[in-house]
């Protein structure tokens, strides 16, 4: 039993206690607050940045140790790592990190092909290390009672999703193609599609998508897409993946998703624990309110109990390969302007 005793009461070890983890770069926007759920898990904490200024910068902050570059972050023997890295350097770190034995949590989008892919998968199986991917709406209270009811059945034969992710452009390097592998599409699909996949059990088989550069065309890359799925046991899926909303907006997404069985649907807003407070004036503002649980906690919490317990971790890597394979089919689709198979 995984307790100790306090003065007559019994209090539960955190989770990540006894665990060092390397958080790989700086670079992503959640790479902060990775960085402190995983010290509030009672892990240790080492960070390992390319960019010296900044990894030294951020590690101060957090009060945690910046030792290096990543070479030197899986020298320290680490029990896992979590890769907040541009999405190009997904395969690579993973590969470095399960080559030290180290298990893996990688942000999203997996990879930005699915040879890359395919090769994160193949190092974590060979060196016997979970490989994660970081889907925090998995762990959304709306959406695991959404899974309940269509995995029981009580909506009959699931036949259509729909979901939504709108957001605002994160900008940086997210913007640049080589390092994020496209725009709005490759960033907010793949959340929505791996909800799609585990919802369906179902493989994607083809996918129409398109593209438009209506908001912030300055950027060179897509800001809004619909992405249109089709699944091996016939259900219809279709995603909104933009970034449609101003800089302010609260929220790094705004999941939202509606299922229709044949004997009933549910429809559910993942962020609608939001308030907003205006102050008017002389110094005019807004603030954003958030109440309900972070999905991240949880994120985290399975990452660590899967390293801790020696088993796979929920949503896998081919989970990410999956999502990721759809993102990829719809800039395919995008260019042809046609379906196009989904490539697995």
């Amino acid at each position: 039993m995984n307790t100790t005793q306090q003065d007559g009461l019994f209090a539960r070890t955190p989770v990540g206690a006894g665990l060092t983890v390397g958080l790989m770069s700086f670079a992503h926007v959640h790479a902060m607050g990775l960085a402190q759920l995983l010290l509030s898990s009672g892990a240790t904490v080492l960070a390992s940045d390319p960019d010296a200024e900044r990894g030294r910068a951020r590690a101060a902050e957090l009060g945690i140790d910046y030792v290096g570059d990543h070479d030197a972050l899986v020298a320290r023997g680490v029990d896992g790592v979590v890769i907040t890295a541009e999405n190009s350097e997904h395969r690579r770190l993973t590969e470095l990190a399960a080559a030290s034995g180290a298990a893996v949590l990688s942000e999203k989008p997996l990879a930005l092909s699915i040879a890359d892919g395919r090769a994160m998968v193949e190092a974590c199986d060979r060196a016997e290390v979970t490989l994660m991917t970081a889907f925090p709406m998995r762990f959304s209270p709306q959406v695991q009672q959404v899974a309940a009811l269509v995995h029981n059945g009580d909506l009959g034969e699931v036949v259509a999703i729909s979901g939504t992710n709108p957001g605002s452009c994160p900008g940086g390097w997210f913007v640049d193609p080589a390092k994020s592998g496209g725009g709005s599409v490759i960033d907010h699909t793949v959340h929505v599609a791996d909800l799609m996949c585990w919802l369906t059990g179902a493989e994607p088989v083809t996918v129409y998508c398109q593209t438009n550069q209506l908001i912030t065309p300055e950027y060179g890359v897509e800001t809004g897409g619909l992405v249109s799925v089709t699944f091996a046991n016939g259900v219809f899926g279709t995603i909104d993946a933009s970034w449609s909303r101003l800089p302010s907006y609260p929220t790094w997404g705004g999941v939202t998703l509606e299922v229709v069985g044949t004997e009933g649907m549910v429809s559910i807003d993942a962020f609608g624990g939001l308030a907003w407070s205006s102050q008017e004036g002389r110094n005019p503002s807004t603030r954003h309110l958030r109440y309900g649980p972070d999905t991240s906690a949880p994120l985290v919490t399975e990452f660590l109990t899967a390293i801790r317990e020696r088993r796979p971790a929920t949503p896998s890597g081919l989970d990410g390969l999956r999502s990721t394979a759809i993102a990829l089919a719809a800039y395919r689709s995008a260019a042809a302007g046609d379906v196009v198979d989904v490539d697995l």
